[in-house]
């Protein structure tokens, strides 16, 4: 891709796991149901004459994602239709928003948010058999559960980054708890758009292609890399790519054309006359503010400031909130070292529903993990490691103190572990000094 400019944007559609659907009282259970289209009524079923009512945790946990993504919240927003005819659209429409969303401007590490807004689902469709014919059968238990659709600026100019900025979306969703983002069932649902930028070209490519419907990182890694390929070589050849949404075929590991890419206008979009527009009062979006948690990398540097980890450990015990929780409640106790207490729940597959923290004290010291590590040993270790890396002992006599951390880290490794952390740092900071 040296000659060519990969443009990427991500558009994520994740279920929200409300106690009832978006638009009416029906249960918000698709994936449990006994049966098809057992959680429906005259509003998810689209028949004539029948009234949508917004569902205000929805909307209200809408705004707090977009929060979370540090976007600006107009406190004036509405509904709009959009139009389209499919099989699992029953009222040939979908209540979505257009040009005044719930959220705009966000930003997640270097990746801009262009919106946050908020929807219903579709029904589902499913291919079978009736009486020896194949036929398409619809169930309308997913029809009208809230879905918020999450779009990026342009700015990912490769797969690895795009899998990436998706693992942080997906852990920042679940700290949230307004979703189980199950990408397997189809709660949290993938869908790149990638064009290629010629040498010398200063604007935005004059095409896209998006890839529909994708329900794992690596998969949208490997579609990212495939279309990329196969549009560098359209290129090449003088053509320019087709503007098309494509599929992913998981077995093949190749995409493939579904249908022509729609523009705004196709959707025919107008208010939806139905819902009056959602105003918000700067008390009510300060309310939301303070509900939010606290989120990954704000735990990721507390872990390492309080309990003295390294960054390594401290993500992986952070990468769910129920983990990172659970080593809390167990480090207040202080009956095991904390460094040992982490690589057991970091290394162990541990079902922390059925299991205490005495039962992991117990099972450590079994295990007899905590061996004390010769000083004069020790103090070789930390020698070769602040020999090795001179910049950050400079920037720590700079003043920059938080750098131990990482030299504690650094000396971790070269112990595997076996060494106590606290100790570490005061024969580290012995040794600065």
């Amino acid at each position: 891709m040296a000659e060519f400019t990969p443009i990427i944007g991500l558009e994520i559609h994740v279920e929200l796991k409300t106690v009832s659907k978006m638009f009416c009282g029906c249960k918000n259970d698709p994936f449990a149901a006994d049966k098809p289209n057992i959680y429906t009524c005259p509003v998810c079923l689209g028949l004539p004459g029948a009234l949508p009512v917004p569902n205000r945790k929805a909307v209200e946990w809408a705004v707090l994602l977009g929060l979370a993504l540090n976007c600006e919240i107009p406190l004036f927003s509405k509904f709009d239709r959009k139009n389209y005819f499919y099989p699992d659209l029953p009222k040939g429409y979908q209540i979505s928003q257009y040009d005044q969303p719930f959220c705009l401007n966000g930003k997640l590490g270097d990746i801009g948010i262009t919106r946050v807004h908020l929807e219903e689902d579709t029904g589902k469709l499913m291919h079978s058999q009736v009486a020896g014919k194949r036929v398409s059968l619809i169930d309308f238990n997913r029809s009208g559960v809230p879905l918020v659709e999450i779009v990026t600026e342009p700015d990912i100019n490769d797969s690895e980054t795009a899998r990436s900025f998706l693992k942080k979306l997906h852990q920042i969703i679940r700290y949230l708890d307004i979703s189980d983002a199950n990408m397997e069932k189809g709660s949290m649902r993938l869908e790149p758009n990638i064009s290629l930028k010629k040498p010398g070209e200063k604007e935005l490519p004059g095409y896209k292609v998006e890839v529909k419907n994708i329900n794992s990182f690596s998969f949208v890694k490997k579609a990212i890399d495939f279309e990329l390929n196969r549009h560098q070589q359209i290129l090449e050849e003088g053509k320019i790519p087709m503007q098309e949404t494509r599929g992913w075929d998981e077995k093949k590991n190749i995409t493939y054309s579904q249908r022509s890419k729609e523009e705004a206008q196709d959707y025919r979009y107008f208010p939806e006359p139905d819902i009056p527009p959602i105003r918000w009062t700067l008390k009510e979006i300060d309310y939301l503010k303070s509900q939010i948690p606290e989120l990954p990398d704000a735990k990721i540097a507390r872990f390492q400031k309080e309990y003295l980890l390294s960054f390594e450990d401290s993500m992986r015990l952070t990468d769910s909130i129920a983990v990172a929780d659970f080593f809390e409640s167990a480090a207040v106790k202080k009956k095991v070292p904390l460094k040992n207490l982490a690589n057991f729940l970091i290394n162990n597959k541990v079902d922390i529903s059925n299991i205490s923290p005495e039962d992991i004290f117990r099972q450590i010291n079994a295990k007899t993990i905590s061996v004390a590590f010769p000083n004069d040993e020790l103090e070789k270790i930390i020698s070769k490691v602040l020999k090795e890396n001179p910049k950050p002992v400079s920037e720590f006599k700079s003043g920059k103190a938080p750098v131990i951390m990482f030299l504690v880290g650094l000396v971790m490794r070269e112990t595997r572990g076996r060494a106590d952390a606290s100790a570490i740092r005061k024969m580290l900071q012995k040794s600065l000094q």
